[in-house]
């Protein structure tokens, strides 16, 4: 390519580098030091370079490589080589066209454009140029109406996302400019801010009065409140700013340091990225900003787990030297050493890029005696150590760390009253039942023709992956359910959380793919979805269950972030934890949805058969576009020793060839690498239960579905009486009062967390279950999850009892609670009590 500003006069320079010589010699040298200046002595802005000289890339011979794709897909939009162009200030300080000619040369070269809350031309503008991706990079002012502004422009002229800066409560202390007294020219202004009486002639001035220093991460769900666009966040220099970045729910990270424009002596952008790209696991896009000069240094970013890089001040060299064209070559320089850089080193597509690609750092040198571990040392152990931060981030998941803690107060308190754990009371086993229940199955087998060695064969060895007992499901299934599938269409699974983890694993294989999940939801589908790094998105649950229109809003919500909602996981009987049930009416809309967004719905409905009353149908029964994939389980309908479960998995799947199959066949697949079968055994006896039913397990469960209606009415009984209305209102305790299954919501007036759980084991004997542990995002800090299920009826009345006083003497110990004639209560700590 060649253009009629180009060094040389001849065609485009070799390097990226070599675009600044003459866009220095062609500009004010105060503009100049605006642009190149670091913050201090630019130690940082010298090392963002000289950390990619240290990079040192492996070549892999006879690959098999010949040809390389440099695409990726970022929130959604495919660019043609994973970078971008970084938010960069004023680009009309350097060209009359500014950011209008940036944009069409990042168009040209098939790369996506952060346009600066600074631009010099306006939004409207560079939105008429662009066939590019242009995303909004914000400052939040000190008058939020000014940033609300802005954010609405950008959104209405098309832009598709925000990257919040968050490393900028004011402007960095930048010595060229200070030295230089930098002022920018008259004609040079921010096109799409406020213009009567504003000064920014001094970006430095301007910055340290107008920016808002005193953020914090509310203002992450302050931008979503005000626009549908997807959130990153740019500045992250840390792991755990990084993680709390995800745990606000931003929709990417970039890694950066403001081109060492900000603090002078932080690390290098790329001495961070691995740490952060190990924290953020797959969960969001992480892009990386500083240094970036070369296609080498594209793809060791990639290599350290970067989805992509920004690429800054040679954007505007090359847009000062040759305009729109000058920006679609350096671009183009970049892409194509990437390439060259991929094809050498065997490296096909950007996603194959890992870091196996990366030499191991040369060694210090000898006369470095005494090095500072870049780690704490610690004694020597036995064996080999791991690190923590070296697993798989779901090892460290809260969920897990709430779930163990849990138990832990369980076992310290055995004799105190535990509304915790959700398990089938154990009055109603027989343990030589079960030798029962695998005989009639044995005799089922014989009576089928099957002789003594098939029948041996079937308990003792393996057996069919998908599993033995299909034909007995089915027939039970569409005699209790209504639910008319083939045996075919149905994996049995060790347990629901199998089913779970096989239907997950097979639905989603883009990292764009989201589930949504009804709020609060069963930590099993949460945490198996952690484990495959799949992203959740909260629908919050109303009384009744899940609305179709929050569904519907968190679908549209997901779409505008680049993302796609793959599937929605919910319980809609008797839910677990909240105990909500959907209408029939509600389960017809969110049918209707999913078949207009195509998405598939995962229903787990494991309390309908051990409820009393009839059932409103399940959504498999309603489904007749095989939208649904049901999960089953026999935990509380036969018992839970047998960790038997289940998928209805009846969609058709079509391979290229045209050939078809069922999701469960592929299910089955998945489940021989896991699990590899079902015990034959754990079969056996569940499948003697549905013998001796004749199907019908809701008839087998007629008196265990009166006991738990029983036990509800008791534990609804009791906080009745402990908490009339009038104490209740004065209180502030509510709760909900379902119509069947294990569990009921207490909603109280102080924090219910796991320091108020250990005080209301110690000092009152009873246990119960935070409700934030089941809010993916954030929730349920002032709830409790009661189960009543596994209680006889006087341990319930003793547990809610004890539960009162926890309540009382919570609620006065953080000022809450007026006496009953109306005066707050004042009396000291209840006393241990002699349980």
């Amino acid at each position: 390519m060649t253009g009629p500003g180009h060094p040389d006069g001849a065609g485009r320079p070799l390097r990226i580098a070599d675009w600044a010589a003459p866009a220095r010699a062609g500009m004010d040298a105060h503009a100049w030091d605006f642009i190149e200046g670091g913050a201090g002595e630019e130690r940082t802005l010298t090392e963002n370079l000289r950390a990619f000289d240290r990079v040192r890339l492996l070549t892999r011979v006879l690959s098999g490589v010949g040809h390389c794709d440099t695409s990726v897909t970022v929130l959604g939009r495919r660019w043609a080589s994973p970078v971008a162009v970084a938010p960069l200030a004023y680009h009309t300080l350097v060209h009359p066209e500014g950011e209008v000619a940036t944009v069409r040369g990042a168009a040209e070269a098939g790369v996506p454009v952060v346009v600066s809350t600074f631009a010099g031309r306006a939004f409207e503008d560079l939105a008429a140029s662009a066939a590019t991706p242009l995303w909004l990079q914000v400052y939040c002012f000190r008058d939020r109406a000014t940033t609300r502004r802005l954010v609405e422009r950008a959104e209405r002229a098309g832009f598709e996302a925000l990257v919040l800066t968050v490393d900028t409560p004011h402007l960095g202390r930048r010595l060229r400019d200070l030295r230089n007294g930098f002022r920018l020219p008259a004609h040079v202004t921010p096109a799409n801010l406020p213009r009567p009486g504003a000064d920014y002639a001094s970006p430095a001035d301007h910055g340290r009065t107008e920016l808002d220093p005193a953020l914090n991460w509310s203002v992450v769900d302050w931008l979503r409140s005000i626009s549908t666009l997807p959130v990153l966040v740019k500045g992250i220099m840390s792991d755990a700013d990084a993680e709390r970045a995800v745990a606000a729910g931003v929709d990417g990270i970039v890694v950066s340091n403001h081109g060492g424009r900000q603090l002078d002596g932080v690390p290098a952008t790329l001495d961070v990225l691995a740490g952060i790209t190990t924290a953020v696991a797959g969960r969001c896009p992480v892009l990386l900003d500083g240094g970036v000069r070369r296609g080498t240094d594209v793809l060791a970013a990639l290599a350290l787990g970067a989805d992509a890089v920004l690429l800054g001040r040679p954007v505007l060299h090359a847009l000062a030297v040759g305009g729109h064209q000058g920006v679609t070559d350096v671009l183009d320089t970049l892409t194509d050493e990437l390439a060259d850089a991929m094809l050498l080193t065997g490296t096909a597509t950007v996603a194959d890029a890992d870091a196996d690609l990366l030499a191991a750092p040369a060694p210090e040198p000898a006369a470095r005696t005494h090095p500072a571990p870049s780690r704490p040392v610690t004694a020597a152990t036995p064996g080999t150590a791991l690190r923590r931060e070296d697993l798989h981030g779901s090892v460290s998941d809260p969920v897990l760390e709430t779930m163990n803690f849990l138990n832990e107060i369980t076992s310290r308190f055995p004799e105190a009253v535990s509304f915790a754990p959700g398990r089938p009371y154990e009055g109603f086993f027989e343990t030589e039942e079960i030798f029962g229940h695998i005989r009639r199955y044995l005799d089922h087998l014989a009576g089928q023709g099957n002789d003594p060695d098939t029948i041996r064969t079937a308990v003792y060895q393996y057996g069919p992956t998908a599993g033995h007992i299909r034909e007995l499901i089915a027939d039970s299934l569409r005699k209790d359910e209504g639910i008319d599938v083939p045996p075919e269409s149905i994996v049995v699974t060790v347990g629901a959380q199998e089913a779970m983890l096989l239907t997950l694993r097979a639905l989603f294989a883009d990292p764009a793919d989201v589930l949504l999940v009804a709020s609060p939801c069963y930590v099993g589908i949460t945490g198996a979805a952690r484990l495959l790094d799949i992203p959740v998105t909260a629908v919050e649950e109303r009384d009744d269950g899940v609305a179709a229109a929050d569904l519907d809003a968190a679908v549209r919500a997901e779409r505008a972030r680049g993302r796609r909602p793959r599937a929605f996981y919910l319980v809609p009987d008797h839910s677990n934890p909240s105990g909500s049930t959907m209408s029939e009416r509600a389960r017809a809309e969110v049918l209707e949805l999913a078949a207009r967004h195509d998405l598939i719905v995962l229903e787990d409905s494991p309390y309908r058969l051990v409820s009393p009353g009839p059932q409103l149908p399940t959504l498999k029964s309603l489904d007749h576009d095989r939208r649904v994939v049901h999960l089953g389980s026999y935990a509380k309908s036969v018992f839970p020793g047998a960790r038997i479960g289940y998928a209805v998995a009846d969609q058709h799947v079509r391979d290229a060839s045209g050939a078809t199959s069922l999701l469960a066949d592929e299910l089955a697949r998945i489940k021989s690498m896991v699990t590899v079968n079902t015990p034959a055994l754990s079969q056996a006896a569940v499948a003697g239960a549905l013998l001796a039913a004749d199907g019908r397990l809701a008839e087998l469960n007629t008196l265990p579905a009166q006991h738990y209606g029983e036990a509800l009415r008791v534990t609804l009984e009791q906080l009745g009486r402990h908490f009339p209305p009038a104490r209740r209102h004065d209180l502030g305790v509510t709760w909900n009062e379902p119509g069947g299954g294990f569990f009921l919501t207490v909603r109280v007036p102080f924090t219910a967390d796991n320091a108020a759980l250990r005080r209301s084991a110690e000092e009152h004997g009873v246990l119960w279950t935070p409700m934030s542990y089941f809010y993916p995002r954030s929730g349920g800090e002032r709830a409790m999850r009661l189960s009543f299920s596994y209680l006889a009826h006087d341990r319930i009345e003793e547990g809610i009892a004890r539960l009162a006083g926890f309540i009382e003497a919570e609620a006065a110990r953080s000022g809450r609670a007026p006496a009953p004639g109306g005066e707050v209560s004042r009396r000291p700590p209840t006393p241990r009590p002699p349980w």
